[in-house]
């Protein structure tokens, strides 16, 4: 399946000052695959290492940080002979071996020529241990779950996906084509972007499938926390991983330590939520109360919205019958606010790059996600239907006179003066669009 992030791996391959590169990412997001696919098209041979699969693999990093001999004893465990520039190396699960990654610096130094790719499922953590982590001598990279787009590439006419792709400011957007991409749209909310899901609905249109992919999915990052994460931490990381869904389905989807379970308190729980984003399995998104520039700064740490890397597993967690999705059943009204968020967020943390806020004045105003976007502070409110009336949105600007705000729903008209109205399936078109430098009659603003 194509992912985007392979043209910034193409960029990395040819970059004059290129470093040996640590792709992070979520188990089951599709790392090792890229990697392989990248090496197969743009290199004459790969040389594959699993340091999870092959635990002896270690003991080639254990005497010394000798590249050479790395090398070659790499290429004698491999079967074949490792080339600078023409072989790709990729180091897999690269967290079970800390003095690899401490390696990374001498390849960096000693021996660029030498392409070198690190990836790993818990690299966030491992990072966080690392005692003598190769600051500055290794580029970094980011693979998420696969985006809107990229699902309607797998799953749809690649065409709509190219359609979405290349959407600009000025083009309208045809009733007719709107409902396609709603329509997949309810399924990437059922399948949502991990590669497995993806490639079973593809292949088979079976939702029983996919949700049995998304349990093994679930059970093996549930694995990890009693594999990886220290044992006094099992306990609290199953609770809070659990109760994700159940706090976003309260009208206040602040997360509250009391609720995962009577008694605890956030100092009991912050080492274990601060494991799960580590991970990447979490978003956390803090409140601000002010939008300044740098937003970090104004952010409260004690107030903040967890969020699940993949809405699929959002989904399949929270035991929502994907029927009611197709359905539009009315008790499912309240939730899907949620999940609309969720998937809003996984799609803009995709497209920025970057941490998301959200905005509350008191108990009268709150706007979902606040982010920067080039030199601008952008207030974005969601809307899972076709009802934008945003009167948060209205508030904050109001009080702070943004040059842009977005409002984005299942509705593609025009509505509002100064707010660029975003279809759902085009939110990941975000920073594109307020680069332009034109209006979209469509997506359009009045500034």
């Amino acid at each position: 399946m194509e992912r985007a992030l392979l043209a910034e791996l193409v960029d990395w391959k040819e970059k004059s000052n290129r470093k040996p590169l640590v792709l992070k990412g979520v188990r089951q997001c599709g790392k090792t695959y890229l990697l392989k696919e990248f090496g197969k098209r743009c290199y004459e041979s790969v040389a594959y290492f699993n340091f999870e699969e092959t635990s002896v693999l270690s003991t080639v990093f254990e005497k010394d940080y000798d590249v050479k001999r790395i090398v070659f004893e790499l290429g004698l465990f491999a079967g074949k002979t490792i080339l600078p520039v023409k072989t790709l190396i990729i180091l897999d699960e690269i967290q079970e071996c800390g003095k690899a990654l401490t390696a990374m610096k001498y390849f960096c130094e000693n021996a660029p020529e030498y392409h070198v790719v690190c990836a790993g499922s818990l690299l966030g953590i491992a990072l966080q241990k690392q005692l003598s982590f190769p600051v500055g001598k290794v580029d970094f990279l980011t693979l998420y779950p696969m985006s809107f787009t990229e699902f309607l590439r797998a799953c749809g006419p690649e065409s709509l996906a190219d359609y979405l792709d290349n959407f600009q400011k000025g083009d309208s957007l045809p009733e007719l084509i709107a409902d396609r991409l709603s329509t997949f749209l309810k399924q990437y909310y059922i399948t949502g972007g991990m590669p497995e899901a993806v490639d079973v609905w593809k292949k088979t249109n079976s939702i029983e499938e996919v949700e049995r992919v998304q349990q093994a999915i679930i059970n093996s990052y549930e694995l990890d926390f009693a594999k990886h994460a220290p044992a006094k931490d099992f306990p609290k990381l199953t609770a809070i991983w659990r109760s994700i869904p159940e706090q976003l389905a309260k009208e206040n989807t602040k997360f509250i330590f009391s609720h995962v379970k009577k008694g605890w308190r956030s100092k009991d729980l912050e080492d274990a939520l601060e494991w799960l984003i580590a991970a990447g399995l979490v978003h956390k998104v803090r409140k601000i109360e002010k939008p300044f520039m740098p937003l970090s700064s104004y952010a409260d740490d004690t107030a903040f919205k967890l969020y699940m890397s993949d809405v699929g597993i959002l989904r399949k967690l929270s035991k929502l019958p994907y029927e009611v999705i197709l359905d539009a059943t009315p008790n499912y009204r309240e939730f899907k606010g949620s999940l609309t968020e969720n998937f809003v967020l996984c799609e803009l943390v995709k497209a920025v790059d970057d941490s998301l806020y959200y905005w509350s004045s008191g108990n009268t105003a709150e706007v979902d996600f606040i982010l920067q976007c080039a030199s601008q502070i952008v207030p974005v409110e969601v809307k899972s239907e076709r009802n934008v009336k945003a009167r948060s949105l209205a508030e904050y600007r109001k009080k702070y006179s943004p040059k842009y705000s977005v409002k984005t729903s299942m509705k593609s008209e025009i509505n509002g003066e100064g707010v660029l109205n975003i279809p759902l399936y085009l939110i990941s078109g975000l920073a594109r669009f307020i680069r332009g430098d034109s209006v979209n009659p469509v997506i359009g603003t009045n500034r």
